[in-house]
């Protein structure tokens, strides 16, 4: 059985991860998260604290490290890293190829800061795992990438998309979600139409992020369903 003084190693370290991996987060959520009391948070919070970690305290919201400060790399278990790289095998499905590459780049800096026994084994595993519907698929579409720094940017983005009736129109666009389907759709406020539009990738034709930004939309994806369906 793990000593207290090892569970909380542990739970430190799933701290500073979790910190690195979200702009704030609140000591009832770490609370919840870690089954321990919020007092219990606030403890680990100090402790971090005076190790040296530069957490931020924004007055009834929560904690955050200070922009610009890195941890070193995390380190990931042989279960989490067999999962990425099995996870790769369904990007794979996907039809858009700058997903595709993005994420097997990933793949490929996480194999880079495994050690050496985990490397070995996650190249084995890459090896002898095969998707046999893999073959034939087309990849139709090349933007979503492009949508996603978009849509987190909030960088306008101007189009040129052919609908089912194969007639092009330009248009200047908000992005707001992205969908997977069987082609990937991208909802978004059309400044054409002011309303919200869906989009598939595959028939956008050209793609053009614009310096303008504009105003975050602050409903959520769930809000957005509850109104348009």
């Amino acid at each position: 059985m793990e000593s207290t003084d090892t569970k909380r190693i542990a739970r430190l370290t799933a701290i500073l991860t979790q910190l690195q991996t979200k702009r704030l987060l609140t000591a009832s959520e770490l609370a919840l998260k870690f089954s321990v009391s919020v007092r219990t948070i606030y403890r680990d919070i100090r402790t971090l604290e005076k190790a040296g970690v530069p957490i931020l305290t924004e007055e009834g919201k929560g904690y955050m490290l200070m922009e610009h400060y890195r941890l070193p790399p995390v380190m990931f278990s042989e279960n989490e890293a067999n999962a990425l790289i099995l996870a790769q095998q369904l990007v794979l499905k996907t039809k858009d190829a700058s997903f595709i590459n993005d994420y097997s780049e990933a793949v490929e800096k996480i194999k880079a800061v495994l050690k050496h026994n985990l490397k070995d084994k996650a190249n084995l595993l890459t090896q002898r795992t095969h998707t046999p519907q893999l073959k034939g698929i087309e990849r139709t579409s090349n933007n979503l990438s492009s949508l996603q720094f978009a849509l987190t940017n909030f960088y306008l983005v101007k189009i040129e998309y052919i609908n089912e009736g194969d007639k092009i129109s330009g248009r200047t666009i908000e992005p707001f979600a992205l969908l997977s389907t069987e082609n990937w759709l991208l909802v978004a406020w059309c400044r054409l139409r002011n309303d919200f539009r869906y989009f598939r990738l595959d028939r956008i034709q050209k793609l053009e992020i614009l310096t303008e930004k504009f105003t975050p939309h602050t409903m959520t994806l769930q809000e957005f369903f509850d109104r348009y369906h």
